[in-house]
């Protein structure tokens, strides 16, 4: 088995005390193509800046 190019467990991020994204478990390997589909709102953008770095995660693992 591979290891992961990006691995999330649990990822949680909040602005202040509201909490955006809960819970975000993925997993990428190498030649995979990921899209975060969604509605308005549903955290997407929040997400990626938590993997990014743009936003602070309130906890998990990536």
């Amino acid at each position: 088995m591979t290891t992961p190019l990006l691995e999330l467990k649990d990822l949680q991020v909040a602005y202040g005390g509201i909490q955006a994204v809960k819970g975000i478990d993925l997993s990428v390997d190498q030649g995979e193509l990921v899209c975060l589909i969604g509605a308005n709102g549903a955290g997407k953008t929040t997400t990626l800046k938590g993997i990014t770095g743009l936003q602070p995660i309130k906890s998990g693992k990536i």
